[in-house]
């Protein structure tokens, strides 16, 4: 996948930047979890399977075809490989431009946040299951750099679906708990999520998960669906993006 220049386009804030997405050619990401996990309470979130009545989660760790298509339709190719490190995954995408990144799974989604180079260094990332029509959020976080992955559950107080204020408790990875408070509001073809902690991010929901960026206008983000087959399905984007494109990801 490709980030378009652009990336560095819109508002500063965590991690995927809305005119970023243009070219995702043959991007590849990969990520090891950045160094910031450990004390940014504000992305934390605990690990609940968006499916939590299915077993073990399929192992996404291998080397892939991909195939995919830029927001204004264009196609790409490339390779991707995902490596495993403790608790997250390293992505890296090839295939004209190089991309780098830190992915986090519950059950058969995996949220990705990547950025060009082979540095993804202050990209972060979130998984959220979300119950009850967002009533309530339950997460798995990780830094690039970092082989650890934290975790976080949200109550929301004030609001209605994913939209609102939501009291959260986490623990980072060194198990030192702290309390938060989240707000949601939509923004562009997602959602923009601001921890009190100064910390904010980017989220695109698919159906009961959300996933969310976090490291400023240099990153970007994947939302994979881990099917059957192994195929990773999976939207990518920017910060604040109104488009998004689509990436298939198959094991050789």
């Amino acid at each position: 996948m490709r980030i378009a220049s652009r990336l560095h386009a819109t508002i500063a804030f965590a991690l995927l930047i809305g005119c970023a997405i243009g070219c995702k050619y043959g991007a590849n990401t990969s990520s090891s979890s950045s160094s910031n996990a450990a004390n940014k309470p504000d992305a934390a979130h605990s690990s609940n399977d968006r499916s939590t009545n299915t077993a073990a989660a399929p192992d996404i760790a291998g080397q892939y075809s991909v195939a995919g298509t830029n927001v204004n339709g264009s196609p790409y190719k490339g390779d991707l490989e995902v490596i495993k490190h403790g608790d997250v995954y390293q992505f890296r995408w090839s295939g004209g431009a190089s991309y780098d990144g830190v992915g986090v799974q519950l059950g058969d989604v995996v949220a990705v946040a990547f950025s060009t180079g082979e540095n993804g260094k202050g990209c972060g990332v979130v998984d959220h299951t979300i119950a009850d029509d967002g009533a309530s959020l339950d997460g798995k976080w990780g830094y690039w750099g970092t082989d650890e992955s934290g975790t976080e559950k949200a109550t929301r107080t004030l609001g209605s679906g994913l939209i609102g204020t939501y009291e959260a408790t986490g623990a980072n990875p060194n198990g030192r708990p702290y309390k938060v408070q989240i707000i949601v509001v939509p923004l562009g073809s997602g959602y923009k999520f601001a921890w009190s902690n100064n910390t904010e991010g980017f989220g695109v929901r698919r159906g009961d998960n959300v996933a969310v960026g976090i490291g400023g206008a240099r990153c970007g983000f994947v939302s994979y669906e881990v099917k059957s087959d192994g195929t990773l399905d999976g939207v990518w984007g920017g910060y604040g993006s109104d488009k998004t494109g689509t990436e298939r990801a198959t094991k050789k």
